[in-house]
């Protein structure tokens, strides 16, 4: 369904009224195209203390496809203004070091384009230095309010990371149209990650950065539809082999998607006991990406929610992502160097009255992250994450009640609802082959919701 008020807002009346009554003033995003993939504009890099990323920064920050100046560069009246900006505040250790992040970035933020990205680099928090550990983690404060108050659909993010080579697919991500949608997050790169304190990261680098999946065969749950036929999609344009997978009542609808990718329809319910055996039956060379998608909603408060409710939506969203998972890699069936991207939602971070089901679904993914993800790396080569969409322009969205659905796309720092191919993006971001440094990482695409963290 449209968003009627985003387009009123971006007319010269609309701009004018909204202004005048105080309301939410969204701007169109700025997403990828083959026409234009990349941000308009210059990259503008800044430092803060004494970076602890150089000289590997400026060499990844040198292929992300845009200028990199270290100052504002001259433009004539009417310019675009910088397309990004990188604060390297990885050597911020004290409070004096913050007062260099204000320094920093005060005189820029107006410089930055519409659609433009602000991307902090900080590092890990030191348990043996207090002081460290207090600058450092002011940074998420600073991050997060920031991109609350930045406006005109740019967004700021904050990357904890201790090596800048293991940053390149993040980067790229994060200073692209393809992050349309992710602000106000937090990742943890590498042995920096609070979930993954000795696991190996050696990021891989694709032959080709526009196809990186080219050779590699990803299975999509839930794939016939929605925000699966999105992801589906969004790899099969990076080059994968794409197994579509859905309920038997819906192969007609996977067929369609997977002959239009050029894929392989796998009609199967996914709550079968042996539904892992089954994909790996069905797919004897391998598994590269495993997404977990599939979901259902079964809405209705505790009190008045029978037993059948409950158990239907555990069952779908959360116990055959468990089985599958634990069959494919028991199995030998997802390759080393693969990748889990499991499907999480801000219902299950910040809790939503009338899902109490949904939310214990949601959020017991995120568990299963974060609590697999040191092992499967370990023992297997594969990298676990998920992905947490707020409101995404869908149809089940669009049945929503008006006022309920007009509340869920403004409560938000981007003041809109998302879209399935920005939740498709970041999935295939983590499903890269040179992300290998991002493990048991809950990656919100809510556009900052004002929910939960």
């Amino acid at each position: 369904m449209a968003d009627r008020y985003l387009s009123f807002t971006g007319t010269a009346p609309g701009r004018f009224l909204s202004r005048r009554l105080g309301l939410p003033q969204p701007a169109a995003l700025r997403r990828w195209s083959p026409q234009r993939p990349s941000l308009d504009g210059a990259l503008l890099r800044l430092t803060a203390g004494k970076s602890e990323l150089d000289p590997g920064l400026a060499s990844v920050l040198s292929r992300t496809g845009l200028e990199v100046a270290e100052a504002v560069p001259a433009a004539p009246a009417g310019a675009l203004g910088v397309a990004a900006v990188v604060l390297d505040a990885s050597g911020v250790r004290d409070v004096d070091g913050l007062g260099e992040v204000h320094a920093a970035l005060h005189p820029v933020v107006r410089s930055v384009a519409a659609s433009g990205r602000v991307v902090v680099l900080g590092a890990p928090l030191d348990a043996g230095d207090h002081h460290q550990a207090a600058a450092q983690q002011a940074l998420e404060g600073f991050t997060r309010s920031l991109g609350k108050e930045i406006g005109r659909g740019r967004t700021v993010n904050l990357v904890r990371l201790t090596d800048a080579s293991a940053a390149e697919s993040t980067l790229r991500f994060l200073l692209s149209p393809r992050s349309a949608y992710v602000s106000g997050q937090v990742i943890h790169l590498g042995a920096d990650a609070p979930t993954v304190p000795t696991a190996p990261t050696v990021p891989t680098a694709p032959g080709d950065w526009g196809r990186p999946l080219a050779g590699r065969t990803a299975l999509v749950t839930g794939g016939a539809r929605g925000i699966g036929e999105a992801v589906a999609e969004t790899l099969a344009r990076d080059g994968a082999h794409v197994v579509v997978l859905d309920v038997p009542a819906a192969e007609a609808d996977a067929r369609r998607v997977a002959e239009r990718l050029g894929g392989t329809a796998l009609p199967l319910d996914i709550t079968a006991a042996d539904a892992g055996e089954r994909i790996a039956a069905a797919l004897p060379d391998g598994l590269d990406v495993l997404i977990h998608n599939a979901g259902i909603t079964r809405d209705r408060r505790l009190v008045n929610m029978p037993a059948e409710r409950w158990g239907s939506v555990l069952e779908v969203n959360l116990a055959s992502v468990l089985r599958t998972t634990d069959a494919l890699l028991a199995s030998g069936a997802l390759r080393r160097g693969g990748r889990i991207v499991a499907t999480a939602s801000i219902a299950g971070l910040a809790g939503n009255a009338g899902q109490t089901n949904y939310g214990a679904s949601k959020a017991g993914v995120a568990g299963m992250v974060r609590a697999l993800a040191p092992r499967a790396l370990a023992e297997h080569g594969v990298t676990v994450n998920a992905v947490a969409p707020g409101f995404i322009e869908t149809k089940m969205t669009a049945a929503v009640p008006l006022f309920i659905r007009e509340a869920g796309r403004r409560m938000n720092s981007l003041a809109q609802g998302g879209l399935p191919v920005d939740v498709a993006e970041t999935t295939a971001w983590l499903a890269h082959p040179a992300s290998g440094a991002v493990n048991g990482q809950v990656v919100r695409v809510c556009g900052q919701s004002l929910l939960g963290a």
